[in-house]
């Protein structure tokens, strides 16, 4: 499973570019007040020009088509459907699960001509076709449902200007990966508590060959593979040195990384990558690299769970919780068209949140749901490693990418950067430089509200 393998909202470089481009073209015009009319001509003009040859026809009455960027929750909604047959026994489910960014590319061509599927997955991205009005309220019975299971921090992306339009599903959130045997070789016997003793930990845990280069990874760090899933965990870690990546104020927003904490993240990647070299971009990275032997510890999102169980079943490893907190990015499900299936696709939505369904899809996938009140006990009696996910800290944040418009742009564009940042080695030992080219990306993420009206004053 990739998305960038698997980073959650996190675009390619070309995926974003499509989109970028569609959004540039037709969707955020310089003029604030234009932006519904800009996207409603030009964006129904490319899609039923290009889309709607490439989709499937209309389905008939009685079928409900399910679009996913997650191919891993095909059973998943496969389950659902059938339960939903008892009220409606002649529906016929098809689930339509692509790449996450194609699935991306699929959403921008036919949510404006209202081709898309009956029920639609959508995270972040959302806020641009919330902005346009191409996604229609739901039932009250569905927004009371929303505002009775759910904690309102997880629903930001479903809501616009205040009203509900989606129900959370579940949610992508950072947790330390570590190979225990690999920790007690090294003579560590629990995880690192503070982001010093990542690096700490990482040159302790780093295997090299004769010429010193290195062979297994003390630490994976993400540092290449385009799309905005880089900036996404550089956030992370800026998060865990007491900063973030953008700041609101009064509704709007400014970049907020060009700081001290901006420079300890950067800092952080330099040290691990040039000064110390616990890790290369040419060495497998990720999940692949965990469950291969080669390397020692990475942060990753709970999917990796169900992974590991499926490509390296016999891996001793342990989770843990970052030492602050982490990036939040929920999935929300959404029926984008009204009309006499609107209602069996909102019962096929409110049926996938069942609390039995839910705790399905954690023991299955390992993602975790966003519903609150679930009993996830025997769940963990099978799985230990999802305690780091479901059962973190009182004092622990989850934070999350704004729901505003040009937040993809903002993390593609800084992720471009940093991909270059993480092996220049003028930048090593370097604050000066490190400062200097924060305040250049930070300048150019200001750019991109400031032709939003977005950007909040100092």
């Amino acid at each position: 499973m990739t998305a960038f393998d698997r980073d959650l909202c996190s675009s390619g470089s070309g995926d974003m570019a499509f989109i970028a481009t569609s959004v540039g073209t037709f969707g955020y015009p310089a003029s604030p007040g234009k932006k519904r009319h800009a996207w409603l001509s030009a964006a129904r003009w490319l899609a039923v020009a290009v889309a709607l040859p490439m989709l499937a026809s209309p389905a008939s009455a009685e079928k409900l088509t399910i679009w996913s960027g997650w191919p891993d929750l095909v059973p998943f909604y496969k389950r659902v459907g059938d339960q939903l047959k008892a009220k409606y026994p002649d529906l016929d489910i098809s689930v339509e699960a692509i790449a996450l960014r194609e699935h991306e590319k699929r959403l921008a061509l036919s949510l404006p001509s209202g081709a898309a599927g009956d029920v639609i997955e959508m995270e972040v991205e959302a806020a641009r076709y919330l902005e346009a009005g191409l996604i229609p309220e739901p039932p009250a019975s569905i927004v009371e449902f929303v505002k009775a299971n759910y904690d309102m921090t997880r629903v930001k992306t479903a809501t616009y200007e205040g009203k509900i339009y989606g129900v959370p599903l579940f949610q992508g959130q950072g947790a330390l990966f570590y190979n225990t045997d690999m920790f007690a070789k090294a003579g560590l016997n629990s995880p690192p508590k503070t982001m010093a003793d990542y690096t700490a930990y990482a040159q302790k845990l780093v295997q090299r060959d004769a010429s010193g280069a290195p062979t297994v990874s003390g630490w994976s760090l993400r540092l290449s593979g385009g799309g905005s899933g880089i900036a996404e965990k550089y956030w992370t870690i800026l998060y865990n040195f007491g900063g973030t990546l953008l700041e609101e104020k009064g509704g709007k927003w400014r970049a907020a990384y060009a700081n001290e904490a901006g420079r300890n993240a950067l800092k952080q990647y330099l040290d691990n990558v040039v000064t110390y070299r616990t890790v290369s971009p040419e060495m497998k990275a990720d999940a692949e690299a965990f469950e291969l032997g080669q390397t020692a510890m990475f942060i990753r999102e709970s999917w990796v769970i169900g992974d590991i169980a499926k490509k390296a079943p016999n891996l001793k490893y342990a989770t843990a919780p970052l030492p602050k907190g982490t990036l939040m990015v929920p999935v929300d499900l959404y029926v984008p068209n009204k009309g006499p299936k609107s209602q069996i696709a909102w019962d096929f939505v409110q049926k996938a949140n069942e609390p039995e369904n839910l705790l399905w899809l954690l023991e299955n996938t390992a993602w975790v749901p966003n519903r609150k009140g679930l009993d996830y006990s025997a769940v963990l009696g099978k799985i230990p490693q999802l305690g780091a996910f479901v059962n973190t800290p009182a004092d622990h944040v989850f934070f999350a990418v704004p729901a505003i418009s040009p937040a993809s742009e903002i993390l593609t564009r800084l992720a471009a950067r940093l991909e270059k940042a993480f092996t220049d080695k003028s930048l090593a030992g370097n604050d000066a430089g490190i400062d200097a080219f924060l305040k250049s990306a930070a300048e150019e993420s200001d750019k991109i509200l400031a032709r939003e009206d977005l950007l909040a004053k100092p």
